[in-house]
């Protein structure tokens, strides 16, 4: 049995997705990201799983700047699920005066609070669950969490199913040590980051590498590296897999252009598969690479 790290404590959205990826393996929580990825890189752990973004609140900082940095990590797998939160609290009566929660479950539940708790002042956890641990221990007087929390913690259920944006969706990765990929489906997902030079339409050359090979961008982020104010790392994702002709091709255009860290190829969680151009199919870069060779053989005018 793999042991495979989370970002915790117990009970929060994490954890419903570890159960999703990992549920064969023994599950642990750890109190960061950045914690997470560590005991993979230390080979404490055979993996991590970690939200990459939300739909409302957009990129998960901690995640791609530990991606970025120290030893590399691939992504093999992602779930994407909805987020919808529970309100606890511990049952007694009186007024609810503090909301506590991560900043982007409070965010995401804004409009709720504002409606059904409009005395309550929101309080900035470093987790959904630790937030329910704070109001466990009488600090605060309600907890925004994920559903999954009341099986951990002894609380009063509140309101459940609670969300500003009823289709809200988070992305989990599960991260491994560099190793054997999953195979592709044709509904894959393939992810670098890389470090384009600070100049003028540097940005653009490397996006046409790929929209001259048809490939088409799932997300792109842009992320400041430490201690070089005004430089950037884009985080890009795209359509395909590393052992397709045409995503090869592109990352090895990319790499001639900057450095490029590949951050993985696996499944798409929703299943949509690649939209392929006219004349981008692996096909077409099998067929024009065979002709290259004909041509240098002479066996082609």
């Amino acid at each position: 049995m793999s042991r495979i790290a989370y970002f915790g404590p117990a009970g929060t959205f994490t954890e419903q997705a570890a159960r999703l990826l990992a549920a064969a393996d023994e599950l642990t929580p750890v109190e960061t990201i950045h914690a997470a990825l560590a005991v993979v890189r230390k080979g404490e752990a055979d993996g991590a799983v970690v939200p990459v973004e939300n739909s409302v609140e957009g990129p998960v900082s901690a995640t791609l700047d530990g991606l970025a940095e120290e030893d590399p990590l691939v992504a093999v797998a992602e779930a994407l699920l909805p987020v919808h939160f529970s309100v606890l609290t511990r049952g007694e009566e009186g007024p609810i005066r503090t909301v506590a929660s991560h900043p982007h479950a409070l965010a995401q539940v804004r409009l709720w609070l504002e409606r059904h708790l409009p005395e309550a002042r929101p309080v900035v956890a470093s987790s959904t669950a630790a937030a329910a641990v704070a109001v466990q221990a009488g600090e605060y007087d309600a907890a925004v969490t994920a559903q999954v929390a009341v099986e951990h913690y002894p609380l009063h259920v509140l309101a459940t199913g609670v969300a500003d944006v009823p289709d809200a969706q988070t992305r989990f990765l599960l991260l491994r040590a560099p190793g054997e990929l999953p195979e592709p489906t044709g509904a894959d997902r393939t992810s670098i980051v890389a470090a384009a030079p600070n100049r003028t339409g540097s940005l653009a050359e490397l996006l046409s590498e790929l929209a001259m090979r048809g490939i088409n961008l799932t997300r792109i982020d842009a992320r400041p590296i430490k201690g070089n104010f005004g430089i950037y790392r884009f985080f890009i994702d795209f359509e395909g897999h590393v052992a397709e002709p045409r995503i090869g091709d592109a990352l090895a255009a990319l790499r001639r252009r900057c450095h490029v860290r590949f951050l993985g190829s696996h499944p798409r969680a929703d299943d949509v598969p690649a939209t392929i151009a006219p004349g981008a199919a692996n096909d077409d870069f099998v067929n024009a690479a065979d002709w290259v060779a004909a041509v240098r053989k002479g066996e082609l005018a």
